[in-house]
């Protein structure tokens, strides 16, 4: 039996969402102090029970309220850092901002470095890719004002 056997409607009320992410960092108070300081994340060190490993908390969902985006976690890394110039080869994620230019002036501030130049999506928005300093390739997106 594949997936397509199961028929459509079963796969449309089968879509599963992203629900959690992770950063790996040689140096977390680093990448902690960078993401805190760029995006405004809360952090949360569950000790050396949990290999102190750090909850991310993303945004701030009322009580009552259906999430918004997703939170996530930060590890220490184990292996080496990404290589410059090598091809992605984990799944990016993309943060939505109010204001592009002055969330990279934040993230070159705070150490990160451009992956590549600020482009416009058509019909979506002002999207570009930096890294954090230890590597880690993600997305800025400002999206595009709807016309009333």
């Amino acid at each position: 039996m594949t997936i397509a056997d199961l028929g459509f409607p079963y796969i449309l009320k089968s879509m599963n969402r992203v629900v959690h992410f992770e950063i790996h960092a040689a140096d977390p108070d680093r990448s902690q102090k960078f993401y805190q300081d760029v995006f405004g994340w809360n952090f949360e060190d569950l000790g050396p029970q949990m290999g102190h490993y750090r909850l991310v908390k993303t945004g701030n969902d009322g009580p009552g309220m259906p999430p918004v985006g997703i939170n996530g976690g930060m590890m220490p890394r184990e292996g080496g850092l990404p290589q410059s110039g090598a091809p992605v080869n984990a799944w990016v994620c993309v943060i939505e901002v109010p204001d592009i230019d002055a969330t990279l002036a934040k993230i070159e501030v705070a150490g990160g470095i451009m992956a590549t130049h600020k482009m416009e999506v058509p019909g979506i928005g002002w999207l570009a890719y930096r890294k954090d300093p230890d590597g880690n390739i993600f997305g800025v997106l400002q999206p595009q004002m709807k016309q009333p």
